[in-house]
């Protein structure tokens, strides 16, 4: 009798915390959060893919974060601080976090979300300014917190502390002793702001308590959280001001060169990043130490890490700073499968997906073939009538993620309506499409049907909704990562929906 070969065919959702539903201006580790880890369940779905969990800067990017280790505030239920006693109905009723129930309103957030915070953790009897002592259970859960994250958590507290008292300038504006970390400044600056450094480890103490929950109850229904972590850090970060013997940084600690993309046909002057670029040869002799923390730190958080811009890791495009553009970059040689060797033999078997889009060099190609990471394809890269495609379903291989497109590509719908006409008359023709109705379910079907051993869909493309609820738009700022998913826009036909694909194709969860 043949032995029976073990189905890894899977499917899973690719949607934002941020864009989840809730009443405070943006989605949450609420109820809402929970209701829809039961709809991907009853969907038969695999995975929940997520974009980065920390606390955004200047555009609002996920991508832009404070800190590679902490989590985003705004994520925080302040329901459940409710129901624990750390707040009151009455403190969040009068505040306005935002009246468009479709858009987050960041700037609205930033004003008033952390005073709410700050009226939490008084009344949780941690702050100096409590008038009652904390519960000794409490105390001890967050002791033991802020010991077991204190590598992290330490710098970035007070980071955060400084930057709200320099009224939010970048780290290279504040004071000299401080910007360089001489420790006569920084000790004073821990026991004059001892109160406000409290309070950003009692948020990171809310937010990781509730994470942990929210996913155990992914985990317990058959749900797999998939991470994303920028191959960067924000220049004006935690990360960077803590540690700037990792980057390429002068004595004053400001970038020699910082990252970005060279000119293409997307882009005539290139992107302009503005990150700081790593000191690779420092990495190599510490053996790798501040990854194998990052990467341990991730497998905390997720189940599966998407590791975005990979390219870099091979080679990485260097622009002067101070340079306007793009254009005066140069390409020059990463680390390489170093790393990779050094984190497998840490970390063991670790579930990576290499965000490898983009123009693929041999060695790249080389690269993500020898760490066994699966790469992705992209169906909407593949109707280019002109040419033969490697994003075109016949050309995948098994060790792949396929998506319709994701959070940098407009939606399905949106995109099928602007494309030359010659790529729409390509791709009716590739997907038999008779008319212009269920056009995304189409482009769903076929990511189900390829060979690729995992399929994510964008929650845009199941909602079939068009550009009005696009994530992002590389290189422009305003109205990015803004979109919210409607209350009552998710539904048992939709999960049945979904389900029944699913099983279509090999790919449902729970059969």
């Amino acid at each position: 009798m043949a032995k029976k070969v073990k189905n890894t065919r899977k499917c899973g959702v690719l949607m934002p915390i941020f864009s989840l539903p809730s009443k405070y201006g943006i989605g949450t580790f609420s109820k809402e959060a929970y209701e829809y880890v039961d709809f991907l369940a009853d969907a038969g779905q695999s995975y929940w893919q997520l974009l980065p969990l920390g606390p955004t800067s200047y555009g609002d990017s996920p991508y832009q974060s404070f800190s590679t280790y902490a989590g985003n505030p705004y994520f925080v239920d302040l329901e459940k601080l409710v129901e624990e006693g750390y707040l009151k109905a009455a403190d969040l009723e009068k505040v306005n976090f935002g009246t468009d129930p479709e858009h987050v309103d960041y700037e609205r957030l930033f004003k008033n979300r952390y005073v709410v915070l700050e009226t939490a953790y008084v009344n949780s009897g941690l702050s100096e300014n409590s008038k009652k002592k904390p519960k000794a259970e409490l105390k001890k859960e967050f002791d033991a917190f802020v010991k077991e994250n204190a590598d992290w958590l330490e710098d970035y507290a007070l980071y955060m502390s400084l930057k709200m008292r320099y009224d939010g300038l970048s780290w290279v504006e504040w004071p000299e002793g401080i910007r360089l970390r001489k420790k006569k400044d920084l000790d004073e600056a821990k026991k004059k702001y001892a109160d406000k450094i409290g309070l950003h480890k009692f948020i990171q103490f809310l937010f990781m308590k509730q994470w942990f929950e929210l996913k155990a109850y992914a985990n317990s229904k058959g749900i797999d959280i998939i991470g994303d972590i920028p191959i960067y850090v924000a220049f004006d970060s935690a990360d960077t001001w803590a540690n700037p013997k990792l980057f390429q940084l002068d004595k004053k600690n400001l970038p020699i060169a910082v990252a970005g993309c060279p000119p293409d046909a997307f882009s005539r002057t290139g992107q302009l990043w503005g990150n700081p670029l790593y000191k690779w040869d420092y990495h190599e002799e510490t053996g790798f130490k501040w990854w194998i923390s990052r990467i341990r730190g991730c497998y905390k958080l997720y189940d599966v890490i998407r590791i975005d811009h990979f390219r870099g890791f091979d080679e990485y495009y260097s622009i002067p700073y101070g340079d306007p553009t793009a254009e005066n970059g140069k390409w020059v040689k990463g680390p390489g499968y170093k790393l990779f060797e050094v984190m497998k033999k840490e970390l063991g078997n670790i579930r990576v997906i290499a965000e490898d889009l983009g123009y693929l060099t041999p060695s790249v190609i080389a690269l993500v073939k020898k760490t066994g990471f699966p790469g992705m394809k992209i169906l909407q890269f593949a109707f280019d009538a002109r040419e033969e495609s490697d994003y075109l379903p016949h050309n995948y291989v098994k060790n792949s993620i396929v998506y319709t497109g994701t959070h940098d590509n407009d939606t399905t719908l949106g995109w099928y309506k602007t494309i030359p006409r010659t790529d729409k008359a390509f791709a009716k023709k590739y997907l038999n499409l008779k008319s212009n109705k269920n056009v995304t379910w189409e482009f769903i079907r076929a990511t189900f049907m390829s060979v690729s051993d995992t399929a994510i869909i964008p929650m845009q493309d199941y909602l079939e909704l068009g550009s009005e609820a696009r994530i992002n738009t590389p290189s422009t700022l305003g109205k990015n990562w803004t979109w919210r998913m409607k209350g009552d826009a998710l539904s048992p036909e939709l999960a049945e929906k979904m389900k029944d694909m699913a099983k279509t194709y090999g790919r449902c969860a729970n059969v």
